[in-house]
């Protein structure tokens, strides 16, 4: 995977439904030729993360068992409105059916109350150990690797998760003595 296209995962059930999140910035360097005058995320990154967001589905609900997951078909794409910087897109994938090696999924991407696109994906999972003689190492470092990028995707959440600001406070005296305080 070169781009990863989601920031984080909102809400999961393993194997059924998945939300997840990717705030589009003014600084992802492919903007600035999609389009230099008119930046917006391109249609084919949007379908993308929805294809991530049912694969982080998919690898949860099998507990990691296969380590390809990959976008088969995707039918009845719609666009219906551009992710421009400063947007934030809200992928929604539920799984609708599945067999040994393959997952059909209904996806959505929002921003805000307005569909962006909409989409029937079909992915194919498997494992590189079953179509070359070599695989299982391979398989190995891409589920390592998965197991990874998930941890960065849904960090685990800390006992004390209260958000912390900080203060900066004047006092009359100096405006050099201004101290942040952590609260």
């Amino acid at each position: 995977m070169r781009f990863t296209l989601l920031d984080r995962i909102t809400d999961i059930d393993p194997g059924t439904s998945i939300t997840a999140v990717k705030a589009v910035s003014l600084a992802e360097e492919y903007l600035g030729d999609h389009f230099p005058r008119f930046p917006v995320l391109p249609g084919v990154f949007m379908l993308e993360a929805m294809t991530q967001a049912a694969a982080w589905t998919i690898r949860l609900g099998e507990d990691f068992a296969h380590s390809m997951v990959v976008l088969r078909t995707a039918r009845n794409v719609k666009y219906g409105d551009f992710v421009e910087p400063g947007r934030v897109l809200t992928v929604r994938a539920e799984v609708v059916s599945q067999d040994a090696t393959r997952t059909k999924v209904k996806a959505s991407g929002m921003v805000g109350e307005r569909t962006s696109l909409t989409a029937r994906l079909e992915l194919e999972r498997y494992n590189l150990a079953d179509r070359r003689p070599h695989g299982e190492a391979l398989d190995a470092r891409v589920r390592a690797e998965m197991r990874r990028l998930w941890s960065v995707l849904n960090p685990p959440r800390r006992a004390d998760a209260q958000p912390r600001r900080t203060v900066y406070s004047l006092s009359a005296a100096s405006p050099a003595s201004a101290q942040p305080s952590t609260v």
